[in-house]
């Protein structure tokens, strides 16, 4: 064989091992609806890496379980690989609707496409957009002194640049 044909037959071996690793993910995520897909990817020295988020945040038992549903189904006599089963780390941006849902009512720092970073409650998430909520001081209207406002932003997904739980000390 020559070369070109060798990197068609690894591309193949890597593409049929990464469609055989998918399906098994699938099937432990379609067996814990809770759990969700953050990131996944294979090198090309079959280093297997998954990252996990969940409606109820994820416990090592959770990454466990999405391990041994994947490692127990794979013979590492006819593919070597290694395994990394994550959860997505509390100072991760969130990346989907379906991670803003569970922190409604924490703190987020929203940074938007326009360069404008907000930071605010957040006091609802749907499909679309998030809502945050803040409290700030401006002048008063009249006479002098200073007021406290509660100020808000509807924010759509397609607008926000990266958006981060603050966390609290």
């Amino acid at each position: 064989m020559n070369t070109r044909e060798d990197e068609k037959s690894s591309l193949f071996i890597l593409e049929m091992f990464k469609k055989i690793v998918e399906d098994l993910l699938q099937n432990a995520l379609d067996e814990r609806p809770d759990l969700f897909l953050i990131d996944f990817t294979i090198s090309p020295e079959n280093a297997i890496k998954i990252v996990l988020d969940g409606d109820n945040g994820v416990l090592v038992e959770d990454c466990m379980f999405v391990s041994r549903a994947i490692e127990h189904n794979m013979d590492r006599e006819e593919q070597d690989f290694s395994l990394q089963v994550l959860s997505s780390g509390a100072t991760s941006p969130l990346l989907m609707p379906r991670q803003y849902k569970r922190h409604i009512g924490r703190n987020l720092q929203v940074k938007t496409i326009e360069g404008d970073k907000i930071e605010g409650e957040l006091a609802s998430a749907d499909e679309e957009s998030v809502l945050l909520k803040w409290k700030t001081r401006e002048p008063k209207p009249i006479g002098k002194g200073k007021v406290t406002v509660t100020k808000e932003a509807s924010i759509a997904y397609g607008d926000i640049k990266e958006a981060k739980v603050k966390i609290k000390f």
